[in-house]
């Protein structure tokens, strides 16, 4: 009588230990992989998100701008000019159908709007309480301006005005954000929004 015998099918423990090790190298690797791409996803999110703020800002910037006029006191319609603030009135901000004194100002990379609407009788704007608002907390200004200032003979070309500004010359007025793309936390790299307008309500020979 003849025996046979079978070997019998199954994995070593060597083997065993062998599988587990690339299946979590693998794992790993996905993990690693997914990561990867969600993070540059983000990333990318943040950009775009900064992008279309700082789209938002100098286009309501301009808007308000472009409708400036002498105050509900009187006051001419830019009253202040300077490198990093500048003070207009305007019938644009819409509260409550009035002329608001309209301030954009930048402290510490962060940029700030604030809005005094007149009271009173006569009117005024003293004394009266300005709401402020934070547009941005991704500026990266550096020493550069945020605004810049052109007089009447301005075309899109020439340099701007000096400071200190004669605010009766001013015609046509630029913002300029310098924003962190924030690729990184811990990232430097900007993204430059410029926009500008003249102020119709004062304009001479420039266009629209």
């Amino acid at each position: 009588m003849k025996i046979i015998y079978r070997k019998q099918s199954g994995f070593t423990l060597v083997e065993t230990l062998l599988t587990i090790f690339i299946f979590g190298l693998l794992m790993m690797g996905t993990t690693l992989m997914i990561k990867d791409i969600f993070g540059v996803s983000e990333q990318q999110n943040g950009i775009l998100s900064n992008t279309n703020q700082a789209t938002i800002i100098s286009s309501t910037f301009v808007n308000e701008l472009r409708n400036a006029t002498y105050g509900a006191d009187g006051s001419y319609p830019i009253n202040q000019a300077g490198d990093n603030q500048i003070i207009f009135f305007s019938t644009a901000p819409k509260v409550n159908g009035t002329i608001s004194k309209v301030r954009y100002y930048i402290s510490n990379n962060t940029l700030y709007k604030g809005i005094t609407n007149p009271a009173g009788s006569p009117l005024s704007y003293v004394g009266q309480n300005e709401n402020i608002t934070t547009l941005s907390t991704q500026m990266s200004m550096g020493a550069n301006p945020l605004f810049y200032y052109y007089d009447g003979s301005y075309d899109g070309n020439g340099n701007p005005l000096g400071q200190p500004i004669n605010i009766n010359v001013v015609r046509f007025v630029k913002i300029n954000l310098i924003v962190l793309k924030k690729i990184t936390a811990t990232s430097n790299g900007t993204f430059t929004v410029t926009a500008g307008t003249s102020v119709r309500n004062l304009k001479d020979n420039l266009g629209n």
